[in-house]
Order: C-alpha cells, then structure tokens, then sequence
C-alpha cells in the first residue's frame, strides 16, 4: 500500500469515527443502529482482514461513548 493511499485510508477512518460518535452522543442513532451500521460495513468488506479490525475498533469506541453518555456535560 503506497503512504498516499495509507494516509487516505486513516483520513477516512478518522473522520468515519468522528461521525459515528457524534450522531451516537447527539441521540440520531442509538449505539445498536451504529453497531448494526458498522456490521454492514464489515459484511461488505468480508475479505479484508484490516477492514474488520478497523470495524471492530469503531465499535469499541461506540459502547464506550453509549456506556459513558449519561456522564456528558450538558452543551444546551
């Protein structure tokens, strides 16, 4: 893999994250409809063993944002 396509590939998992997180904090998906999304991504991507990881990794960081939710500040 050449270091360009690397770099797009961390990008795109950085903001994959980023996004997946929010909408869970915000209340648009539940951390079950993000597990399910992510699900489906890895299902479609059966072949490749470091888009699972990578998958496996986001899931981590929603149950932790969906266990740690009701300890957020209040923003509004």
């Amino acid at each position: 893999m050449t270091a360009q396509v690397e770099a797009a590939g961390i990008a795109a998992l950085s903001i994959c994250e980023s996004l997946m997180i929010t909408l869970v904090e915000k209340g648009v998906l539940t951390a079950q409809e993000a597990r399910e999304t992510l699900e489906d991504a890895a299902a479609a991507h059966p072949d490749s063993g470091v888009a699972g990881q990578i998958i496996e990794q986001l899931m981590v960081q929603v149950n932790a944002v969906s266990r740690n939710g009701d300890n957020r500040p209040d923003s509004g």
